[in-house]
């Protein structure tokens, strides 16, 4: 069960001091708010993190999230196992939690990231740039997975549009309901992957993943005809093993997504903008009215694209 959801012989050379301790090792693949779910290599148990685990914590984030590797003593009654230890991740996709000044940990150690967005009224651009800064952020691989393409007569500019806000980035037109173009998306779990699907209510997540896995494990819902909006069909994360091997992390609807950590959005990939800004006139220039600003100055002679200052201005204010 563990080389199907990802351990390899890194993730055993990592675990070799907490096996000479007795501990076994799992994947936590579901979250509660009384316990944690872990897939071992027997069976899946529940588990609990002890006091002082909890209290060394320095934040939210410092705790077991679904798809962290750990340490487990496993209990030897019906009492809960006890995680122990929490191995390096890979990656962690973390956000602003809603309405908390904290950050929320989303998924561990996922190599892919479906952005899934639908081409009926969930289709924003401004917010896949927001995915997009989600995935940079988190270490994952970005794919934007444009689903429902079986209501909406794709245009070539749509997918033009997607392009230009994102690339280089993988992008598939898919229909979860009727398959179509979910075979395409089967290679990105090769070598025992794991994918976390991201998206808006109603954009068709759930759907996508039960045909990704074969079998019907997600509950979906109609979206409301006027809004497109759907109901949170997903309440909470959680890993599911493929029978073919590898991992889906499905994900609770995210429309209002604040990032935890913006500037490293700006710092990996505004790297154009950042060099002119070291020879504005001003350490701290916004690039706005100000004189002597070189990125001004790049735009008017043409060597910037205003569009690029515009994505910049939406990540420095999020």
């Amino acid at each position: 069960m563990l080389e199907a959801l990802g351990w390899n012989d890194r993730r055993a050379q990592e675990f070799r001091p907490y096996a000479a301790d007795g501990l076994a090792p799992g994947r936590l693949v579901a979250e509660h708010r009384t316990h944690y779910q872990v897939a071992t290599e027997q069976a899946e148990r529940s588990a609990t993190i002890t006091g002082r685990f909890r209290s060394e914590a320095g934040q939210r984030t410092d705790l077991p999230g679904v798809g962290d590797f750990v340490a487990l003593r496993l209990s030897a009654g019906d009492g809960p196992s006890l995680i122990e230890a929490i191995l390096p991740r890979t990656s962690a996709l973390v956000r602003k939690a809603a309405g908390e000044t904290r950050p929320q940990l989303v998924a561990a150690n996922v190599d892919y990231i479906f952005i899934v967005m639908s081409l009926d009224g969930d289709f924003n651009l401004q917010r896949l740039e927001r995915y997009l800064a989600l995935a940079a952020e988190s270490g994952a691989a970005p794919i934007v997975v444009i689903n429902k393409a079986d209501i909406a007569h794709i245009a070539a500019e749509t997918t033009d549009r997607v392009a230009d806000v994102a690339p280089g980035t993988p992008m598939h037109i898919v229909s979860a309901r009727s398959t179509g173009g979910i075979a395409e998306l089967q290679r990105y779990f090769d070598g025992n992957r794991t994918i976390a699907l991201v998206g808006s209510s109603g954009a068709g997540k759930s759907t996508m993943t039960n045909q990704l896995l074969g079998q019907t494990l997600q509950r979906t819902q109609e979206v409301r005809s006027h809004d497109s909006r759907g109901r949170h069909t997903t309440t909470h994360r959680q890993l599911f093993i493929r029978p073919q091997g590898g991992a889906i992390i499905d994900t609770p609807g995210m429309r209002g997504l604040e990032l935890w950590e913006p500037s490293k959005r700006v710092e990996t990939d505004f790297d154009d903008i950042d060099t002119l800004a070291a020879q504005c006139r001003f350490r701290n220039c916004r690039h706005e009215t100000e004189p002597g600003c070189a990125v001004r100055a790049a735009i008017a002679s043409g060597d910037l694209d205003a569009g690029r200052l515009a994505q910049f201005a939406r990540y420095t204010t999020i």
